[in-house]
């Protein structure tokens, strides 16, 4: 499933404290924040008919076997496991059930020239690049409320505000590649052969990497227990499984893995 954005449909849903993170605005005054929000959302508009912000998800049967995630025609999405003493070795695996359950894959992007039409102005480049930024996040949170309440359907009455949505209320979980649930970026590779990214303008770097950098990637889970948690750093035995199990050369995902070593 494609779902395109306007700007002004994703305007509501964007996360404002990590684009004041971005500009360093912590600690600032109150009224210096609302001016820079106010300069964001003015230059929002002007973009609102000029650009888009794509989606595309999956939702399949699927169960758990081991550390995998196996969709409904056999193909394996491989995860890694906590290993740390001390650590609760928890998998993402783990919140789906052995035998049938189901679940999501997305992607998010927004238009490429909202990264490359802008530099002939550094200023206006650099706000653009991190509204997009926030955008392809405010897609995934939009996105995601669909999924829950029609398209995957297992929260058909749920109602939060944009703010419950930000410090997820929902229930579930939506873990990101390249994030400390998800760490390793390659794993775009695998989702990719399942979503084909193309379709919304994503295209791979040789690390995983999308671009436009204004691209998300992940998973959706429904278990009502699901949370997040951080890998953190992994032994040789678990590296060596889990190349065994991508089909790839050890040195390649050690390279993709360097810091959970």
């Amino acid at each position: 499933m494609i779902i395109d954005y306007g700007i002004q449909q994703l305007t509501p849903y964007i996360n404002w404290d990590y684009f004041f993170y971005a500009w360093g605005m912590q600690g600032k005054p109150q009224d210096e924040r609302l001016k820079l929000q106010t300069e964001a959302l003015d230059t929002l508009t002007e973009l609102d008919s000029h650009y888009q912000v794509h989606a595309i998800f999956l939702i399949s049967d699927a169960h758990s076997e081991g550390d995998d995630i196996v969709l409904s025609d056999g193909r394996h999405i491989p995860l890694l496991r906590q290993q740390q003493a001390g650590s609760e070795c928890l998998c993402l695996a783990d919140f789906l059930h052995p035998k049938h359950d189901r679940i999501g894959l997305f992607a998010t992007s927004a238009d490429i020239g909202l990264e490359e039409d802008f530099n002939h102005d550094s200023y206006k480049k650099m706000m653009v690049q991190l509204l997009a930024d926030r955008l392809a996040e405010a897609a995934a949170e939009k996105m995601h409320e669909s999924v829950r309440k029609t398209y995957w359907g297992y929260a058909p009455d749920e109602q939060l505000t944009v703010h419950e949505l930000h410090i997820e209320r929902f229930q579930g979980i939506r873990p990101a590649v390249g994030y400390p649930s998800l760490p390793d970026t390659s794993l775009n590779f695998v989702l990719n052969e399942l979503l084909d990214m193309r379709q919304i303008g994503i295209r791979l770097t040789q690390n995983g990497a999308m671009k436009p950098h204004a691209s998300v990637s992940g998973l959706m889970i429904s278990h009502p227990k699901a949370r997040y948690f951080s890998i953190g750093n992994i032994g040789n035995d678990q590296l060596n499984d889990y190349a065994h199990r991508r089909g790839l050369p050890v040195e390649m995902i050690r390279k993709f893995l360097s810091s959970n070593l």
